[in-house]
């Protein structure tokens, strides 16, 4: 696809390939340390490159899609939503590729963190090629970019220092070690001969000796290090940040010296994405915190494409809250609406159609569909499943849905029901009134209200939602009731609460024999 760049993904793949100049294979970087659940927060920046590699793509060039794990990172806090507390905290300080699966399942803590975001990342149409950089450590594949960075460290400690408040000690060492003895990072490098060895000494066990970097599991680069010497190594061309990396003197203020100071190399193009938090608590997502919302969690309530229109659809740099009252309907009905834009299907102005037309594409899981899909208001489909209790297939049924849409609105279904049982305000909820229930007392007002109503449905044939409220609004008039006073009564009557969906159309999707059963009592 040759189009002009109207969205910010399609920007920034223009502003790789000037700055990058055209290469054969153009390389896109994300990656976390999984210390514990990856929660959204962290999603927005792999969506973000993905957005951007997606359109790359789309300009005909070749990409390279990578996703590292930062899993010989130090484990130094348990989570709080992590099981088996006591036992986990027994491998504080070793790295978390070497910390038991607390659920028994996996091989390491690590990769239990890991395999859940990849499955979640393959249902939203992300697929990258994973690095596992314990792999990488404990084969020696860095070796070399760690020598170099002790043949440079004292160009390294003045650019560190440049942003420090106490400059670091002359002896300091650009590596650091996991002890071979104890497996902890509680050692100190205690001399470099100059060449591939280097000494250490740990403070948990007194384990002392001397290892070859060519050879060694132990040895890794501190993260400020680290970072710059991959993005010389797999020649990195776009890697997005958080903010707190983005700050004056962060580490990707750092990194870009460092990689071209020590490795020389050229920093990749970047931006900076913004925080998400959740409607209704403030403040950063932390994995070790365990106070997190996931990617899972987030599934549960919205379908992938709508995943990533609320990614695609908001500029990285705006800080944006994942919602889970009812703004999920607000949002559903804009993509429903951004759908319906792209299929011809709404007018909105043909600067906002192109717009629109490129935030649904970049939401598709895959392919953009070949027609308009059978579309289902949310708000009207939470109604029908509190109806038929639940049951999709009888929804879908009652729906008519073509057998090439049931698998899609089955999911928007699904997605409902959880939001229903889960988050849905409770005067959202309602479960219908059975005809085997007592009658509700009435006066005389309110029971010749509720026959004429009774002859009313018995009399429905076809009809649609504005005659029918002309229709009830002649009865308020002919009993000389309050028109709140009248649908308080038939909410009471049909779902035994005050309030409820607009009475007209809950009328018509209740239908005709089952309001019929439970108002001819009167």
């Amino acid at each position: 696809m040759n189009q002009a760049s109207i969205h910010w993904a399609d920007i920034y793949a223009d502003k790789i390939i000037r700055e990058k100049g055209e290469k054969d294979l153009y390389t896109c970087a994300s990656g976390v340390t999984p210390s514990g659940t990856v929660h959204i927060g962290n999603f927005r920046e792999v969506i973000s490159v993905d957005l951007v590699v997606r359109a790359l793509r789309e300009k005909g060039k070749q990409v390279r899609f990578l996703y590292s794990w930062d899993e010989y990172d130090v484990f130094r806090k348990v989570p709080a939503n992590m099981p088996n507390q006591e036992k986990l905290t027994e491998y504080l300080r070793r790295p978390i590729t070497l910390v038991p699966d607390p659920y028994g399942k996996e091989k390491s803590y690590a990769r239990h963190n890991e395999k859940q975001l990849e499955e979640l990342l393959h249902l939203v149409g992300i697929d990258p090629e994973y690095i596992y950089q314990a792999a990488r450590y404990r084969t020696s594949a860095y070796a070399a970019g760690i020598k170099r960075a002790l043949e440079r460290k004292d160009t390294i400690r003045t650019l560190l220092d440049e942003h420090r408040s106490s400059p670091l000690p002359e002896d300091w060492m650009p590596v650091s070690v996991f002890c071979t003895s104890c497996l902890r990072d509680t050692t100190e490098v205690t001399s470099w001969n100059g060449d591939w060895s280097i000494s250490y000494k740990c403070s948990s066990c007194n384990n002392a000796e001397t290892l070859d970097l060519r050879k060694t599991e132990a040895a890794k680069l501190p993260w400020r290090i680290d970072w710059p010497m991959r993005w010389a190594l797999e020649k990195v061309d776009f890697e997005p940040a958080g903010k707190d990396h983005h700050s004056e003197g962060g580490s990707f203020d750092t990194s870009r010296k460092i990689v071209a100071q020590i490795y020389e190399a050229e920093a990749p193009v970047t931006f900076q994405y913004d925080f998400i938090s959740i409607k209704g608590r403030g403040g950063k997502i932390s994995s070790s915190s365990g106070e997190v919302i996931s990617l899972g969690d987030v599934l549960e309530v919205y379908q992938p494409e709508v995943v990533r229109y609320l990614f695609a659809g908001t500029r990285p740099n705006t800080e944006f809250a994942i919602s889970f009252d009812l703004d999920v309907l607000k949002i559903y009905e804009d993509y429903d609406k951004c759908e319906r834009v792209y299929f011809g299907q709404e007018d909105v102005g043909e600067k906002k159609r192109i717009k629109e037309k490129r935030i649904y594409e970049l939401s598709q899981v895959h392919r953009v569909p070949e027609r308009m899909p059978f579309q289902i208001p949310v708000r009207h489909l939470c109604n029908l499943l509190q109806i038929h209790s639940g049951n999709i297939t009888a929804v879908l049924d009652f729906l008519q849905v073509p057998e090439d849409q049931r698998e899609r609105l089955s999911v928007r279904a699904e997605c409902a029901w959880n939001w229903l049982q889960t988050y849905a305000p409770e005067d959202f909820r309602f479960t219908p009134r059975s005809e085997k229930s007592d009658p509700l007392k009435v006066n005389d007002t309110e029971r010749k209200a509720l026959n004429q109503l009774y002859q009313v449905v018995l009399e429905m044939n076809d009809p649609d939602e504005k005659d029918l409220a002309e229709r009830l609004y002649g009865i308020i008039t002919d009993c000389e009731m309050e028109p709140g006073d009248f649908f308080s009564l038939v909410y009471r009557v049909l779902i035994g609460k005050e309030k409820g969906p607009r009475l007209a159309g809950f009328i018509l999707t209740l239908g005709r024999e089952r309001v019929g059963g439970l108002l001819k009592k009167y």
